[in-house]
C-alpha cells in the first residue's frame, strides 16, 4: 500500500470517526441529556437578633454543627432585666391606681346619694313654701330662696353624677379586661419577650460558617451577624429546554461532583422551575425591546431542574459544589449509555 493510499485511508477513517462522534453527541443530547451546569446549594439563614444590645457571650465557633434551638450568642441581659422590672412596677402602679379609683368611686357614689337626699329635701321645702306663698303667709324673698336652694340641689346632683361617671370611665372595666391592666401586662410581656430575645438560638439544624463575631460588638436589631447553612442539599441543574420534554418529578438521574472524581451519586428530579429571568418582564411603562441577533442559529434556552440525592451523603457536600448531572432514560440500552457517559466524565475529573 502506497503512502498516498495510507493517507487516504486515514482521512476516510477520521471523517467516519468524526461523523460517528457527531451523530452520537446529537442523539445523546436528545435521548440521554447531560449538563455540567449544575451545583449543590443549601439554604442559608442570616441570623440577626430581634433586639439591640452588646454581645456578651458567643457559644459557637466557625464551621460548628448546631441543632435547632442551640444557643448561638447572647446579648447583655441587664438592660432587658431592668425593662422587665420597670414593666412590673408599671403593672403594680396600674393596680394601685385602680384601687384608688375604686375608693374614689365609692366616695362619689356617697356624694350622689347625699345630693339626692338634699334634692328631695329641697323639693319638699320648695313645695311647702310655694303653698304658704300662695296663701300670702310668707314673703317673695323666702320663696325665691327656696327656689334657689332647689336649683342648687339639682345642679349639685348633676355634678355628683358627672363626677361619678368620669371616675367610672377612668376606672374602666373590672377584672382582667381592664384597659389599664391590659396595657401594663402587654408591656410586661413585651419586656419579658425582649429578655428572651437577648439569647439568640438556631432556628434550624445547620452549620455556622464565616463567623466574624467577637465579644463586645454591638448588635443592632434586624442586622445579620452570622450565617447558618442548612443541612438539606438542593441540586440545581440547567438543561437545554428541548432535553426536558419527557422529564417530570421523580425522573432518575446520576450526579458526579467535581470535588469527588470517580464517585457517582443517584438522584431524582424534585421539580422544574416555572420560568427563568429571561421570561420575566416588569411593568415599567417602557416599550418592548426586541432581541437583535445576526446569528442563524440562536443560543438554546436553559431551564432549571431541582434534584435531591437518594443517599445519606448530603452532609459531605459544601454549598456551591460544582457537579455534572446525567438524566437516566427508561430505555435499558440508553440508560446503560448514560451510565457509561457519566462514569467517563467522573473519571475525567481526576484530570481537570
Amino acid at each position: 500500500m502506497t503512502p498516498d493510499q495510507q493517507f487516504a485511508r486515514w482521512i476516510k477513517g477520521s471523517v467516519l470517526a468524526f461523523a460517528a462522534l457527531f451523530i452520537y453527541f446529537l442523539l445523546a443530547d436528545l435521548k440521554i441529556p447531560l449538563t455540567p451546569q449544575a451545583m449543590a446549594t443549601r439554604g442559608v439563614v442570616k441570623v440577626a437578633p430581634q433586639v439591640s444590645g452588646r454581645l456578651q457571650t458567643l457559644y459557637v465557633h466557625n464551621n460548628q454543627t448546631v441543632q435547632r434551638g442551640d444557643l448561638l450568642f447572647a446579648l447583655d441581659p441587664q438592660p432587658f432585666r431592668l425593662a422587665v422590672e420597670q414593666a412590673q412596677l408599671k403593672l403594680e402602679e396600674a393596680l394601685q391606681e385602680n384601687a384608688e379609683l375604686d375608693a374614689q368611686i365609692v366616695s362619689a357614689q356617697a356624694d350622689v346619694s347625699a345630693a339626692k337626699v338634699k334634692l328631695d329635701l329641697a323639693e319638699r321645702d320648695a313645695h311647702r313654701i310655694s303653698e304658704l306663698y300662695a296663701r300670702h303667709v310668707i314673703s317673695q324673698q323666702s320663696k325665691d330662696e327656696a327656689d334657689s336652694t332647689l336649683h342648687t340641689a339639682h345642679a349639685t346632683l348633676k355634678a355628683s353624677e358627672a363626677a361619678l361617671e368620669q371616675l367610672r370611665v377612668s376606672r374602666g372595666e373590672q377584672g382582667d379586661i381592664n384597659l389599664r391592666l391590659r396595657v401594663a401586662r402587654n408591656t410586661l410581656d413585651q419586656a419579658k419577650l425582649n429578655l428572651t430575645y437577648s439569647q439568640v438560638r438556631a432556628s434550624q439544624d445547620g452549620i455556622v460558617t464565616n463567623l466574624q463575631l467577637v465579644k463586645g460588638a454591638y448588635a443592632s436589631a434586624g442586622s445579620p451577624l452570622l450565617a447558618l447553612v442548612a443541612n438539606q442539599v438542593d441540586i440545581i441543574a440547567d438543561f437545554r429546554e428541548k432535553a426536558l420534554r419527557q422529564v417530570n418529578p421523580g425522573y432518575q438521574a446520576l450526579i458526579a461532583f467535581d470535588g469527588q472524581p470517580g464517585t457517582i451519586y443517584a438522584a431524582q428530579v424534585t421539580s422544574l422551575d416555572a420560568g427563568v429571568s429571561a421570561g420575566q418582564f416588569d411593568a415599567d411603562g417602557e416599550l418592548a425591546t426586541p432581541s437583535e441577533s445576526d446569528r442563524w442559529v440562536r443560543d438554546a434556552q436553559r431551564l432549571r431542574l431541582h434534584l435531591s440525592l437518594t443517599s445519606d451523603s448530603q452532609h459531605l457536600l459544601p454549598a456551591g459544589a460544582r457537579a455534572t448531572v446525567q438524566l437516566l432514560p427508561e430505555n435499558p440500552m440508553l440508560a446503560t449509555l448514560a451510565r457509561l457517559q457519566i462514569h467517563l466524565l467522573s473519571l475525567l475529573h481526576y484530570i481537570y
